[in-house]
């Protein structure tokens, strides 16, 4: 899902049977919504970290088809922890894969979309400083919760209505100080504000149809989360290598598939990989939107690292939008369907 989002998103595996306790449930529930926003936090500002470095870059499609290998292999190994056994394991894949071509077409298109969405968001974060494209990437809720309505027909509050009005206002008000020049803020020559916010807003709406179609597809149907990974993986890797040849063909023949490669760029890609798995806990206990709320209440968290890492530069326009960001969280969780 995911940036990323992507945004950013694999999501809504079966993970306890109808027994589980609902004390068990309610704990898996808040604890996967932390550990999401936590990660949704590190993961854009380690992103922004190696995306403003001097020197060699490594280039960022190279990064985006890493991420989707992670996350196939760990769902494979999950595959395989539950199967016992490796022929089990592959028989598994190709009964659910290469015996149902049809049904395996159909993840083609949140694959897709998520590479896409993934190539994006490296673009926004290089251009947007992190606290500013962590607070505009919450219009992926917003979006979300439009997909939701018309693709699930999920009900949705007055109250919570308003809570996305707002929201939608607060990312817009922290977007203001982008029409004009601000004082106190030195943007570098190099960046492209416009582009970033183009770019993040696009990642939204890509976000917001492809989590949505994703979790139809799942709640329609008896297969793991586990094995839809894979099947995302296949195509997100394919889709992956096209989008690199198209875009960044020449470089990597010239420099190499991992050139600008450190630990530090193997640690974004392993958050991106364990964000999209942590999104199967939360959609599973939660649901689509409040799993995109949850990564709201990582804002505070990067506005403070931003200041002392980035030098960034708290404005009126961005504290009031901020607020009001956060104040939408609290009014749609309070405010849900009966």
């Amino acid at each position: 899902m995911s940036f990323y989002d992507k945004e950013t998103l694999y999501q809504h595996e079966v993970l306890s049977n109808s027994s589980t306790p609902k004390r068990k449930t309610k704990l898996l529930k808040y604890l996967s919504l932390v550990l999401l926003a936590v990660q949704t936090t590190l993961v854009i500002m380690v992103m922004r970290y190696v995306r403003t470095q001097k020197g060699d870059m490594f280039i960022a499609s190279t990064a985006v088809i890493q991420c989707e290998a992670f996350k196939m292999m760990a769902s494979f190994a999950i595959i395989l922890y539950q199967e016992k056994s490796v022929p089990k394991s592959v028989r598994h894949l190709v009964k659910n894969i290469i015996d149902q071509p049809v049904d395996c077409i159909r993840m083609s298109i949140p694959a897709i979309i998520y590479v896409f969405q993934n190539n994006l968001f490296y673009v926004a974060v290089s251009n947007l400083d992190a606290a500013t494209c962590q607070v505009t990437y919450q219009l992926k809720i917003f979006t979300t919760a439009i997909c939701s309505v018309i693709m699930l027909k999920t009900k949705i509050s007055r109250l919570q209505w308003i809570s996305l009005c707002i929201l939608f206002v607060g990312v817009s008000v922290v977007l203001l100080p982008s029409t004009k020049s601000t004082k106190g803020v030195t943007l570098d020559e190099d960046k492209n504000r416009v582009l970033g916010i183009i770019c993040v807003v696009t990642s939204c709406c890509l976000s917001g149809f492809s989590g949505v179609y994703f979790e139809k597809i799942l709640k329609g149907t008896k297969k793991s989360i586990w094995l839809r990974n894979v099947q995302l993986g296949m195509f997100g890797i394919a889709v992956g290598f096209i989008t690199m040849g198209f875009k960044d063909g020449i470089k990597v023949f010239e420099k190499g598939f991992f050139h600008g490669y450190y630990s530090v760029v193997w640690f974004v890609i392993f958050l991106q990989s364990f964000g999209g798995l942590c999104t199967a806990v939360v959609v599973k206990y939660a649901n689509n939107i409040l799993k995109g709320f949850a990564t709201s209440g990582a804002i505070v968290l990067s506005c403070i690292i931003s200041v002392y890492l980035f030098d960034f530069h708290l404005t009126k326009e961005f504290t009031i939008g901020a607020l009001l960001v956060v104040l939408s969280v609290f009014m749609y969780s309070k405010c849900s369907v009966k």
